[in-house]
């Protein structure tokens, strides 16, 4: 087949990005290449470290076909040089992590994050010598007030999980460009499909893969997508080192995922903008936050940096004892959508999470990064992953649970 290098919209890229008919049957849908090792056809050394970017694949720890083109997919998808899958998104997180940190170096993480990031960055960084500055990035002089000579990364996420609060990632990256850091960004939320972080100065791009990307909820994976040498450092520490690295299978499985993830968002946006609309009228809610609203404190960032609102919505609903109620009636009540943890899926997922809680044991703020969490999220939020179903079902569903 002949092969050009112009430019594709993002559904061709999504399609067949990676992905070429099997040289040896002429399939035209990928192969799954189970196998751990390859026969070799000639000498060669014994260590990860003689691999180059044409070395012939060897074992699926150093590099997988399968794997491969989920990798390939995915950087053409974030528009990025290249792109390393993991086994997991905290594996992901925990690449770059021990790839571009060691003891004596700074490390500013988000002071709201994904609850694995923020225990990680709290409890194990700092067993390691690392230096950890926890900070709201939503105000980019207070990640300029926590810069020292010895920072090394920046680590930001946006929007943040699980209470939609941007970052400014130009104001960021300008930021890290000055101290010589690097800036990396979870982007589980917006998806490849909703922001063009390489455009807005982000180095490194990881994904909870296990989430959009895949979008059915029956593979776990992680992916950190950018400069080809940086994600090359990532794949000798983290996979080959560290061995987080993606079963085939699921490679296989998350490709089928993708190939349909614009079309996908496309759909997620609509129906979460029907149901944040519907939520924000509605007298039994006292707050929504969704980036497509208006009623977003930072509704003109999110307009400017993401293309795709996604379908993560948090709503409160008043105090603790009235979310734990309402948590229970959606346990009895609901039909359509499920009460379960994760994000992403072509079902709706709904959570409730108490801001207590949270505070005792991943995110432990104080004074004013407390208030500026209880200002999204006040007594406790429902986390609200709006699926592919018909918006009005959903409406519905949450209407019952409401009481």
């Amino acid at each position: 087949m002949h092969k050009t290098n112009r430019p594709t919209g993002p559904m061709t890229t999504a399609i067949h990005a990676g992905e070429t008919p099997d040289p040896s049957t002429l399939a035209s849908a990928p192969p799954i290449h189970m196998s751990s090792t390859f026969v070799s056809e000639e000498v060669s050394g014994f260590s990860a470290h003689d691999l180059t970017p044409d070395s012939p694949f060897a074992y699926t720890r150093w590099a997988n076909p399968t794997v491969a083109m989920l990798e390939a997919k995915i950087a053409a998808m974030q528009g990025t040089e290249a792109c390393l899958c993991t086994a997991s998104g905290m594996a992901a997180a925990a690449a770059i992590f021990f790839t571009f940190l060691s003891a004596g170096d700074h490390v500013i993480v988000s002071d709201v994050s994904y609850a694995g990031v923020a225990e990680l960055a709290r409890d194990t960084l700092p067993r390691m010598g690392i230096e950890v500055s926890t900070v709201d990035m939503s105000d980019p002089q207070t990640v300029a007030a926590a810069i020292r000579p010895n920072t090394r990364l920046i680590h930001t996420e946006t929007p943040v999980n699980p209470i939609g609060r941007l970052t400014d990632l130009a104001a960021i990256s300008g930021l890290a460009r000055q101290a010589g850091a690097l800036l990396s960004c979870d982007a589980t939320f917006a998806s490849p499909i909703g922001m063009d972080t390489v455009a807005l100065g982000v180095d490194l791009t990881m994904h909870s893969v296990t989430k959009y990307i895949c979008g059915h909820g029956d593979a776990v994976a992680g992916a950190v997508c950018g400069r080809a040498d940086l994600v090359a450092k990532m794949r000798v520490e983290a996979a080959i080192h560290h061995g987080g690295v993606l079963s085939p299978f699921n490679a296989w499985l998350i490709a089928r995922g993708a190939a349909t993830l614009p079309l996908r968002m496309k759909a997620h946006a609509a129906g979460a903008q029907a149901v944040a609309e519907w939520l924000e009228a509605d007298p039994r809610v006292t707050r929504v936050i969704y980036p497509g609203l208006p009623s977003h404190p930072q509704a003109d960032l999110a307009a400017r940096q993401m293309s795709n609102m996604s379908a993560m919505i948090s709503f409160q609903v008043g105090d603790a004892a009235t979310g734990e109620r309402i948590a229970r009636q959606m346990i009895d009540r609901m039909e359509v959508i499920h009460y379960a943890v994760s994000l992403g899926h072509h079902r709706s997922l709904i959570f409730w999470m108490a801001t207590e809680g949270l505070m005792e044991t991943s995110f432990r703020l104080q004074g004013r990064q407390r208030d500026a969490y209880r200002a999204f999220a006040g007594d406790g939020i429902f986390r609200l992953s709006v699926g592919l179903e018909d918006p009005e079902d959903l409406i519905a569903d949450l209407d019952r649970a409401l009481g």
